[in-house]
């Protein structure tokens, strides 16, 4: 295994993280019981995952009350991430969001769930458009300051309202968000547009969810083989959007690649995101202990540049205005770039490539 920083803390940790919605029944994202969780949950440290990460809405509440039980007696060996916003009840409507009374209650929740006195990292599971933002930023500066949470990160942000935060918590002194957990994948790079540079300016790193697409990534299903009877991607759906034929095109990209490392499309495809130097972890789940010791070898894979290159290319998602702009005048136009940094491939004038591109 190797490690990373946590963001921007001083913590580290490994740089694939074990995901837990499949740790429950509600969700339907693999009904693993207590017994399975607590050998899975071995089995990712012994193979020297540190960072564990949950949310209080995964089979609402018992993914969280698996992995406290399978902890007893080795929690400090695991930096341990929960997330909460989401909808608890079905009843009490004031059961969700991100105000000051429902993250209170909720981070007690999860702490008895977990079976822990504290948080190492409690994550804002998305943008609360209700609640005034400095009243969950004081709740969660509140929560560092009593002990019970040792860093606060965001999830599902855009960047505008991540710089928002950032700015206002700077302002008033309020412990500052240090991780963005974001969907990242080949065949979803739309962060890029502008949240990667954002999360670059501010060392904010990047949790990546989903890396594999929901199952897509791992190469089982193509134009004729469609997902079987009883594997997530059929089960639950696609879980995140993207049009299947780029899909498919990425995939026979990411096939060819794989077969040059003799390595699976699931390696080649989390190799491929463990390049990205702002990633700080990227979580992955799995119903069974071989096919999460299958991903954990994706760390040993070192990409090629043309690699690199060839998956760039066919999953580039294009760059929409003001992204494209900002690079014209920024990478293309700016000439103390090339001085300061000769060795660096530059930005192409985008703007004539644009124009040549029309029939």
């Amino acid at each position: 295994m190797k490690y990373r920083k946590l963001g921007n803390s001083g913590i580290l940790v490994s740089s694939l993280s074990l995901g837990t919605m499949q740790f429950g029944r509600a969700m339907k994202m693999g009904n693993l019981g207590q017994d399975e969780t607590g050998r899975m949950i071995h089995f990712a440290i012994e193979a020297g995952i540190n960072l564990i990460d949950t949310a209080d809405v995964y089979s609402r509440g018992e993914s969280e009350t698996f992995i406290g039980a399978a902890l007893r007696g080795i929690r400090d060996r695991v930096v341990l991430a929960t997330k909460a916003r989401l909808p608890m009840s079905d009843t009490d409507f004031n059961h969700s969001g991100a105000s000051r009374r429902n993250l209170m209650h909720e981070v007690e929740a999860s702490l008895r769930r977990l079976q822990t006195d504290y948080i190492d990292l409690y994550q804002i599971h998305g943008w609360d458009s209700l609640t005034p933002l400095e009243e969950t930023l004081r709740t969660l500066d509140d929560l560092v300051r009593s002990g019970k949470v040792r860093y606060v990160g965001l999830s599902n942000y855009l960047a505008w309202q991540a710089a928002a935060a950032l700015g206002l918590a700077e302002r008033e002194h309020l412990a500052k968000y240090v991780t963005a957990q974001m969907y990242y994948s080949l065949v979803g790079r739309e962060l890029e547009h502008e949240f990667v540079s954002f999360a670059e300016y501010h060392r904010l790193g990047i949790l990546v969810w989903s890396p594999l697409a929901g199952g897509f990534l791992s190469g089982k299903y193509d134009r004729h083989r469609p997902p079987p009877a009883g594997t997530r991607f059929a089960d639950a759906g696609r879980f995140v959007p993207f049009d299947l034929e780029r899909g498919y095109r990425i995939i026979a990209a990411v096939k060819a690649v794989a077969e040059r490392h003799a390595a699976t499309p699931a390696q080649i495809s989390l190799a491929w995101l463990l390049s990205r130097s702002i990633v700080s972890s990227v979580i992955v789940a799995a119903r069974t202990n071989e096919r999460l010791a299958e991903n954990v070898r994706a760390v040993d894979i070192e990409l090629a540049p043309e690699d690199l290159e060839e998956l760039d290319r066919v999953s580039d998602p294009g760059a929409p205005y003001p992204k494209w702009m900002v690079l014209q005048l920024d990478e293309a136009e700016d000439p103390r770039r090339r001085v300061l940094e000769p060795n660096r491939p530059h930005q192409k004038d985008l703007r004539g490539a644009r124009w040549s591109s029309e029939p």
